[in-house]
């Protein structure tokens, strides 16, 4: 699939559920913005409530409709686990830009669907949801970068409307990227990321 597939597949979902998309952004936003002056905060709930808007545009890519409690559903579900992905991807992402800022990208493209497979998989722990996108992104970084590239219209046009625009573009590309998640995990025949037995303990790798 292309980015122009995934960008239609997202429109359509979103018809009729725009309003919940667009509250689900406003929401998370305003709550990271609060957050950030209290610093700590911030670090201790960034990623758990990321993983709950996640779970909305997840929900919408695989049913065609969503509601806002689910942002909040699952919030304490694997919460120390979404903490530490979120704080892990930071760190590790933090590193390896510090070689280049090039690598710090493709790192961050390798690490992008972390949130994703911990949505299916509540209970995974922090680096085996980072080790598990590195491999299912594994020659597919390419592919998100092209579909986010191809939102620059869109954002040069939030730009020019002084980030206005933004609370409509910021949803379309969430529902676009939860699209290629669903056709990634198809094309990977994975009904489930989960752990094996062998592999349940969390690595300690650098990744």
């Amino acid at each position: 699939m292309f980015a122009k597939d995934y960008r239609r597949q997202a429109w359509g979902r979103l018809s009729g559920n725009w309003g919940v998309a667009i509250l689900a952004y406003l929401l998370y936003s305003l709550i990271i913005g609060a957050l950030s002056t209290t610093g700590i905060g911030s670090l201790i709930l960034a990623g758990p409530l990321y993983a709950g808007l996640i779970a909305v545009f997840v929900q919408l890519a695989r049913t065609g409709s969503t509601k806002i409690e689910g942002m909040f559903e699952n919030l304490t579900k694997g919460f120390v686990n979404k903490m530490l992905t979120y704080i892990l991807v930071q760190v590790y992402t933090f590193l390896w830009a510090l070689l280049f800022i090039i690598p710090g990208i493709v790192k961050g493209y390798s690490y992008s669907m972390a949130f994703y497979i911990m949505n299916d998989n509540p209970e995974m722990g922090a680096n085996e949801a980072i080790t598990r996108s590195r491999e299912m992104m594994n020659g597919h970084k390419w592919q998100l970068f092209c579909l986010h590239f191809s939102f620059i219209g869109w954002i040069l046009l939030s730009i020019l409307t002084f980030g206005i625009l933004t609370i409509f573009v910021a949803p379309y590309m969430q529902a676009a990227e939860a699209e290629f998640y669903e056709n990634l995990k198809l094309e990977a025949g994975l009904a489930q990321v989960a752990p094996t037995a062998e592999e349940s303990t969390d690595s300690t790798e650098f990744i």
